[in-house]
């Protein structure tokens, strides 16, 4: 087993989950394993798919697979699979953003970057990663847009993500808006927010709670030290969620494989 491979008992959790492949044209199929293997390599060290090690197999075999598998949905629904399987701490959810650099190689995509997920600054291409944590920073889903776009505006999106409501939600003090916190009252959300500086009436949050918020940043420190992520190498959008999707997987199978 080469590092960064799956180990036998995280495996055990993700295998069974997977679609099962059949060969085509009178070829076998890959093992799902060894080609899981594969696309966690080209996602931890960040190279591009034709420089994936051989002991994997065919790269363009392994690439396939993986963009097969996200135009069907399957990290999507392996990510929410695993949090839908009950160890998330609902005590109080997070959410935050973070931005990401995107590579010049990852211009040009068929119907304009704009519609990527991409943004211009004067950097240079940027995305924005806007995710929710459960309360022991762990993820429970993302949306991607542009790196210029506000915080603000992911805040709904990410309320409506499929999991268990929790009992408060902490965020920054760019989620301060009388709608957004009208809002998660009605979900019985207390909210856990800053106030901004230009407000004529402060709602001030405890702040013993909010010291919490730093598990997100966490997060996004955990996710980034996979080069894939750190850098957006991939042109569309569904790739690089993708990619996003399958370093949470990774996140939470240690807290299946710790559990047991």
């Amino acid at each position: 087993m080469a590092r960064g491979d799956l180990t036998d008992e995280e495996w055990a959790v993700i295998g069974p989950l997977l679609p099962p492949e059949r060969g085509r044209h009178s070829r076998p199929a890959g093992d799902n394993r060894r080609f899981l293997n594969g696309m966690l390599h080209v996602l931890r060290v960040g190279c591009p798919w034709r420089d994936m090690h051989e002991r994997y197999g065919k790269w363009n075999s392994v690439y396939v697979r993986f963009r097969r598998w996200a135009e069907q949905g399957v990290w999507d629904a392996l990510l929410q699979t695993l949090v839908d399987l009950g160890l998330t701490d609902d005590w109080q959810h997070m959410i935050d953003s973070t931005s990401v650099r995107g590579h010049s190689q990852a211009a040009g995509a068929r119907g304009g970057t704009h519609n990527q997920a991409f943004g211009r600054s004067r950097g240079g291409f940027t995305s924005k990663i806007h995710a929710r944590c459960d309360n022991k920073g762990r993820p429970l889903g993302f949306i991607l847009t542009g790196g210029e776009a506000s915080d603000y505006t992911a805040a709904e999106p990410l309320m409506a993500i499929p999991v268990t409501t929790p009992k408060g939600l902490l965020a920054d003090k760019g989620y301060d808006g009388d709608r957004f916190r009208e809002s998660l009252l009605v979900r019985g959300i207390l909210p856990i927010i800053p106030p901004r500086s230009n407000r004529k009436v402060p709602e001030h949050p405890d702040y013993r709670r909010y010291r919490d918020r730093n598990r997100i940043e966490r997060l996004f420190n955990k996710l980034k030290q996979a080069r894939r992520i750190a850098t957006r190498y991939d042109k569309t959008a569904l790739s690089f969620a993708s990619f996003l999707n399958l370093a949470s997987v990774r996140l939470w199978l240690k807290s299946y494989v710790n559990r047991a």
